[in-house]
């Protein structure tokens, strides 16, 4: 098997290396200079030709390559006597001139130059080559066998005689006359030109005075029930006993959508009317309007992505038979019945790993006592991960979510060829993979703003972070987006390092764009808050809220680059094993993550935290208070499900990307797609092999050891100042929490004492997790330092 993947992995290696052959801007060029000059020729050819037709009209193209007693007098030598007699005399010929347009303007496309659709340009030649070639058939015929064929060339006197034949003389001239202005009026802005003065026309027109009927202003008011809303299951229904649905898509019933259909047919018909007037006021005022700024235009030839780098793993639509849903079903049935509880309808859902079995239990059922039987039903189904959602939420039912017998893969490439991906305008779109009803889920991170992911190694913890990064790489150009990758395993994210001059930002003075070196890490995140800072003073100067009110400023060319304003391109910072670093680092890695967890949303810096430890000493409330968006994969235990996401669940997922997505509501079940390492590989080198910046972005460094001392000004010492001093040296324990504690003190108050504390010499630095060394062992060193302030 091994020698079978390698030799196809050698085969589609090779033919991706020559299609990005024919895609390189060298063969394009050359490409382009091979058509200009064949244009040229042709030309030359056929103009030689009206002067030479009658010498070279018996020329045949069995003598093109003979030797040289044959000769001929057009310019372009036999080849171009043969070509011209094809095209002129055989086929369509004056028309044939245009064929040298065509030719040029697909150069020009390829040149890398947009004058013009290339396509559009073909198609408009290539029916007025036809139409010309015909009407000069009709018109001139073979006249004193001129040109052999005529004017219209063999193509067009055959299909002339034919049209006169078939509809007269007249017939063919009216007809020809009415293509050539359906022609004229779909081919050039003839019909636009016309519209335009009726329309100048109608507006310079005064409103006629003998009008005495003034106009009406309609104004709409909405009361009482949503007609769109969906009407509630009735109450009283009482549906067949075990009535058993099966559904691919977990969609309402047809009868909801009918009800509403039904609510909104009111007989009210509403008429749009568009006003165009402030469209026109706009044109005449921005008539000396500078042209829109583009960031793109460093990278103007720069190409996104093509799906063809990824693999379909999926191999049909569903693997779940008819007899895996009635057996599920009937066992389900019976565990109920075994505990004196009736169902009245069941209705499954089918998705890739899962299916959703909906059960409407008979009135007056508790459904407590149902959510009690969840390791019941899974001992009758015989099946790992039983998951009973009572209610599911907008629905009067209870789910119990049965992992199916053989699951089926989610493709990365079905998940971004999806038109709900392709057609999303969310600014950072992302997709994840296929709810249960088989539908692509995708999100916006901008709206999350940061997003937690967690979950036991080996579960598809890695892949859910590729594929993140992949949706993104799929949606942005370099100009717009901006990787800050951070991995202590140096293994996971190393793939990406190839795109470093397209989409990473790292410190100025490092080389490597992937960082490892935790002190790195510390002074990389040190580095985004003051970037945070700088956008917002930037956003205060251009008094405006938020990252996409300031780049479309700017755009608009509405901010000044002399006075340091500049495109905000979106940082996405993905951090793979966040336990490792705070371990290693403790408070000087949450410090900064927090800060930027709180206020680095409107500046457009969102943050991916991954960890395969979900424990609440890494986890901590301050992370979690700022990350309402979680995605947990299957963990061991219940209580790493609720530290993840504050219920259980996650200890009852399948894995293998079996995940649940919770964004400040209830949590989502999805399959994660599925995305290889030799995918990522064939994404970064597609990209890489474009051309990029001259590095990376670079981010600031800032000097953690000044930045604290300088900002704390001694001279504003806090009153309880000397009093929190003595007791520290009391204790030989420097932590806010025995300053809060002993002097009945805020937080906030007592941080800022421990760092006058410490620009007074009388605390050391922070330790991670450990507490301060107080470096005054006894009141008698205090009192000296307290004397020098």
């Amino acid at each position: 098997m091994s020698r079978k993947k390698k030799k196809s992995a050698t085969k589609n290696s090779s033919f991706n290396g020559s299609f990005r052959f024919v895609k390189d801007d060298r063969f394009r060029y050359a490409t382009g200079i091979i058509l200009t000059l064949f244009a040229f020729y042709l030309f030359l050819s056929f103009i030689s030709y009206f002067f030479h037709w009658q010498t070279d009209q018996d020329f045949r193209w069995e003598n093109v390559f003979s030797g040289p007693e044959i000769t001929v007098e057009n310019q372009g030598g036999k080849w171009g006597a043969w070509l011209s007699d094809l095209f002129i005399n055989q086929w369509f010929g004056f028309s044939s001139l245009l064929f040298p347009v065509i030719l040029i303007a697909w150069s020009i496309r390829l040149f890398g130059i947009r004058l013009m659709k290339t396509w559009t340009v073909t198609r408009n030649s290539l029916l007025l080559i036809i139409l010309t070639s015909i009407l000069l058939g009709y018109l001139f015929g073979s006249a004193s066998g001129f040109l052999g064929g005529g004017p219209g060339g063999t193509h067009g006197y055959h299909i002339s005689r034919w049209m006169v034949a078939l509809m007269g003389t007249a017939g063919t001239g009216f007809l020809l006359f009415f293509l050539f202005a359906v022609f004229v009026l779909f081919t050039t802005p003839v019909l636009q030109m016309i519209r335009d003065k009726r329309e100048k026309a109608s507006v310079e027109t005064p409103n006629d005075p003998t009008d005495d009927e003034p106009a009406k202003e309609t104004s709409f008011e909405t009361s009482g029930s949503d007609p769109v809303t969906k009407p509630p299951h009735p109450a009283n229904e009482e549906p067949d006993t075990d009535d058993f649905i099966v559904s691919g898509s977990g969609g309402s019933p047809d009868s909801t959508a009918a009800t509403a259909d039904e609510e909104r047919s009111d007989g009210v018909e509403i008429t749009v009317e568009k006003h165009t007037s402030e469209e026109h006021m706009e044109g005449d005022g921005t008539a000396g309007k500078l042209q829109d700024y583009d960031p793109t235009l460093e990278l103007p030839h720069y190409k996104l992505p093509t799906l063809s780098l990824l693999k379909d793993y999926e191999s049909g639509d569903t693997t779940v038979t008819n007899e895996e849903l009635i057996s599920n079903k009937n066992r389900i049935v019976e565990t109920l019945a075994s505990y004196k509880i009736k169902i009245d309808k069941i209705k499954a859902t089918i998705g890739p790993t899962v299916t959703l079995y909906e059960i409407v239990p008979a009135p007056g059922i508790r459904i407590s006592k149902i959510k009690n039987l969840e390791d019941d039903i899974a001992l009758s189904l015989a099946a790992l991960g039983i998951r009973i959602i009572a209610p599911i939420p907008g629905k009067g039912t209870i789910g119990i979510e049965v992992p199916n017998q053989t699951p089926r893969i989610v493709a990365m490439k079905t998940i971004l060829s999806s038109r709900k991906f392709q057609e999303s305008d969310f600014e950072l779109s992302i997709a994840l993979g296929k709810t249960i009803s088989n539908e692509t889920f995708t999100f916006d991170l901008t709206k999350m703003p940061h997003l937690l992911v967690a979950g036991a190694t080996g579960q598809g913890k890695s892949v859910g972070l590729n594929a993140i990064i992949a949706s993104l790489l799929y949606k942005k150009h370099p100009a717009q987006l901006k990787f800050v990758m951070i991995d202590p395993k140096k293994v996971e994210l190393s793939l990406f390092s190839r795109i470093e001059n397209h989409f990473l930002a790292k410190l100025e003075d490092t080389t490597d764009a992937i960082i490892t070196d935790t002190q790195k890490v510390i002074s990389t995140l040190n580095a985004l808050c003051a970037e945070m800072d700088e956008r917002y003073d930037l956003l205060q100067m251009a008094h405006v809220r938020n990252i996409k009110e300031y780049n479309k400023k700017f755009i608009s060319r509405r901010l000044n680059p002399e006075k340091g304003h500049r495109y905000m391109p979106f940082i996405v910072v993905v951090i793979d094993e966040f336990a490792d670093l705070i371990m290693t680092a403790g408070r000087s890695i949450e410090t900064p993550i927090s800060r930027l967890a709180q206020l680095a949303r409107a500046i457009g810096i969102h943050l991916v935290i991954a960890t395969q430890r979900p424990t609440t000493n890494i986890i901590t409330g301050v992370i979690k208070a700022n990350f309402p968006a979680r995605i947990a994969f299957r963990v061991s235990s219940g209580i790493d499900s609720r530290t993840i996401l504050d219920g259980p669940g996650a200890d009852q997922l399948i894995g293998r990307g079996d995940m649940l997505f919770m964004s400040g509501s209830e949590p989502v079940r999805i399959q994660c797609a599925f995305i290889d390492t030799p995918e990522i590989d064939d994404l970064t080198e597609f990209i890489s092999e474009q051309k990029g910046y001259a590095g990376a972005m670079e981010l600031k460094s800032v000097d953690e050891n000044n930045t604290e001392s300088q900002e704390v000004n001694l001279r504003k010492r806090d009153d309880l100042f000397e009093e929190a001093a003595r007791l520290v040296v009391l204790h030989q324990q420097g932590s806010t929490s025995l300053i809060q504690r002993k002097l009945a003190l805020g937080y906030n108050r007592a941080g800022r004492i421990v760092d006058q504390l410490e620009a007074a010499g009388i605390l050391g630095p922070p330790e991670g997790s450990k507490a301060r060394q107080v470096l005054p062992k006894d009141d008698f060193s205090l009192e000296q330092i307290l004397n020098e302030l």
